[in-house]
């Protein structure tokens, strides 16, 4: 995969954190939504297949407080340093492996990864619960509504 991608992920993820950014949707104009669903689905069981979950526990390093001098009213007296734990955490150490399977897997079913601006939210109100059947061409007015749950719809908008 080329940097471009990888910077290209890297920017959709974060922006899409933050939910005011583009979002990122598999794409073949088209194919039928239910369709695109399943085959994203099959690459998903596919990918977890062939890159299982692979938790590692991990520790970031200790950090020393170095000790310090304290005078008041001419009394002085040294406060010893001290090591702070670092913290635990967990890593996937598959997930970036299970991703680039499940692209490739959806590229070979003729799906692109397609950062689409996000609709602002007067157009998801309009839309309502209505989805469409099939994935349209994109053009310049194209936006995306993400639902929790549900893959993203695109959506044309008004010039």
């Amino acid at each position: 995969m080329s940097t471009q991608n990888h910077t290209l992920a890297a920017l959709v993820l974060i922006l899409g954190l933050t939910g005011c950014g583009p979002v990122a949707v598999y794409h073949r104009a088209g194919v039928d939504v239910a369709r695109r669903d399943t085959d994203l689905l099959t690459c998903e069981v596919s990918a977890l297949r062939d890159a299982p979950v692979a938790t590692q526990i991990r520790q970031h390093p200790p950090i020393f407080r170095p000790g310090q001098d304290i005078c008041r009213s001419g009394h002085c007296y040294h406060h010893p340093g001290y090591w702070e734990d670092g913290g635990i955490y967990t890593v996937d150490a598959n997930a970036d492996l299970r991703e680039r399977v499940e692209r490739a897997c959806m590229a070979e079913k003729g799906y692109q990864t397609v950062a689409v601006k996000r609709c602002p939210q007067s157009v998801a109100d309009a839309v309502g619960t209505r989805r469409s059947a099939t994935l349209s061409a994109l053009t310049e007015n194209s936006c995306a509504i993400a639902r929790r749950g549900q893959s993203p719809q695109i959506v044309e908008t008004a010039p």
